[in-house]
């Protein structure tokens, strides 16, 4: 029972012991654990100042990437336009030198045309003055069987060759 009801030397022991003690923490090991607990204090103040500055630079970092993106996305605007400015030059480009390069087949296709048409006279020409030389040959020939008309015809051409 003594446990249960300790005598007053034991309890005068205990309380000296307990105020030796808690001065002893109160010099040595309250200081250093408020020390302790001020600079974890301070830790988490600066954590959750660095936090909200990070937010901040986040949310900067966010609007500076959406400026980007709207200024890529207009370039990119930009440069489809000027592809469809080029796409439609080109086309048009195209189709002046088709037309230029068209107009010099036609263009070529008329002289030799032109000179198809100019070779089939010249031998249609030659083919009929051939003829006609087959046929004066042949009337010249009926009218020259007598020796008198042959004299005759003859001292015409040298008169005309004289006179000339």
């Amino acid at each position: 029972m003594e446990l249960f009801t300790p005598d007053f030397g034991l309890v005068f022991w205990m309380f000296i012991a307990f105020i030796i003690l808690f001065a002893v923490l109160a010099k040595w090991g309250w200081p250093v654990i408020l020390k302790n607990m001020d600079e974890r204090a301070d830790t988490i103040d600066k954590g959750v100042e660095y936090a909200q500055q990070a937010k901040h630079q986040l949310d900067h970092a966010r609007e500076e990437a959406q400026k980007y993106m709207e200024e890529a996305q207009a370039k990119q605007a930009e440069m489809l336009r000027d592809a469809a400015k080029m796409k439609t030059q080109i086309i048009e480009e195209a189709k002046q030198q088709a037309g230029v390069e068209a107009q010099k087949v036609m263009d070529a296709a008329k002289v030799s045309i032109e000179q198809s048409r100019k070779e089939a006279e010249l031998q249609f020409r030659n083919e009929v003055s051939k003829f006609s030389i087959e046929i004066a040959e042949k009337m010249v020939r009926t009218q020259m069987k007598d020796d008198a008309a042959q004299v005759k015809l003859v001292d015409k051409l040298l008169d005309e060759i004289e006179n000339n």
